[in-house]
């Protein structure tokens, strides 16, 4: 098999389309009411290494199902349109990818995270472990 658009390419031209913000710009603005901030990753990775406070999971799998008012997987918290969703992933790459295909599915109120949880823990942003967030919704 061929590959003839490797990884590189398709993330490349998906960093070209979307919005991307820094770890700066996203910490000047974490806490905010209008910001969603969407975590993709998959659930061993959020077991393994902890998420951002106030994050939303979606894995990537599910995203566009949970999107999509149509769906039977729906998320309410997708339908909130005063409020800019920003993905992040593990360093970026799929998060930028998601974030394409959110606007190729219409949404505009998109954006993610360059370099991702990995970078955000570099710069010393918080970080919460799942059992943490359990604790808090019980």
């Amino acid at each position: 098999m061929t590959i003839t658009k490797g990884y590189r390419t398709l993330v490349a031209e998906a960093m070209a389309e979307v919005k991307t913000y820094s770890i700066a710009d996203v910490q000047a603005r974490f806490g905010q009411p209008g910001l969603q901030l969407v975590d993709i990753r998959d659930v061993r990775e959020l077991q393994a290494e902890g998420t951002m406070p106030g994050s939303y999971h979606a894995p990537r799998g599910m995203l566009e199902f949970w999107v999509d008012p149509e769906s039977p997987y729906h998320k309410k918290v997708f339908a909130d349109e005063g409020k800019e969703f920003v993905l992040f992933c593990g360093a970026g790459w799929r998060s930028a990818l998601a974030a394409k295909t959110l606007q190729d599915m219409g949404m505009r109120n998109v954006a993610h995270i360059d370099g991702g949880f990995t970078e955000w823990v570099k710069q010393g942003g918080p970080t919460e472990t799942l059992e943490a967030r359990k604790a808090k919704k019980a």
